[in-house]
């Protein structure tokens, strides 16, 4: 295990690239809601390095009003298939608007469109129309690349605390941890 938390992290989820079967960027991301209640929400991992973890949505989503009010989140990471796991928790902010530009031009064009067409967390009457509202943006976006919406955008989770969760037989699991501090990052280890 490594005693930098960044590298450890790199390590784990470049084996989890290779051995789990479906979207291993996929993550929980926990954030606390009004009257300090929890919600949580599967979204993909977009980009990683020694600054933070990335990840984009709409901003008029629930989970975005809820990091824009407390930006305190948890991101976990869980990889069955290798029996391991990570927490990260840390604070949310907005990535610039060239970044965000940048990945969205690279998401697939039925995607770019899709993020104009919803209407994110809001109440939908029918699968129907959030279809018919698809083929709107794609007439209007015809014939030319669709920019990113301004209510679309990403964030930059900073973070002051890691925990590498390694399951073993009879549940005598392995946990390490890493906590920021003003000497930099403290290593230690948890019960199972």
């Amino acid at each position: 295990m490594s005693d930098d938390p960044f590298r450890q992290f790199g390590a784990w989820f470049a084996e989890a690239g290779r051995t789990e079967p479906s979207d291993p960027n996929a993550m929980t991301v926990a954030t606390v809601g009004e009257g300090g209640r929890p919600a949580a929400r599967t979204l993909l991992l977009k980009e990683w390095d020694a600054g933070g973890f990335v990840f984009y949505g709409n901003l008029a989503s629930r989970k975005a009003r809820e990091m824009a009010a407390n930006p305190n989140v948890a991101l976990l990471f869980y990889w069955k298939s290798v029996h391991r796991q990570i927490r990260i928790e840390g604070q949310v902010a907005p990535v610039p608007a060239a970044q965000a530009d940048a990945y969205f031009a690279t998401r697939p064009r039925l995607s770019q469109l899709g993020a104009w067409a919803s209407e994110q967390s809001r109440p939908l009457a029918s699968r129907a129309a959030f279809e018919a509202r698809l083929r709107e943006m794609e007439e209007r976006f015809a014939g030319q690349p669709v920019p990113r919406p301004d209510f679309w955008s990403g964030w930059r989770l900073t973070p002051d605390y890691f925990e590498f969760w390694q399951g073993v037989d009879f549940r005598l699991h392995d946990r390490v941890i890493h906590r920021l501090t003003p000497q930099g990052w403290e290593t230690g280890r948890l019960y199972p």
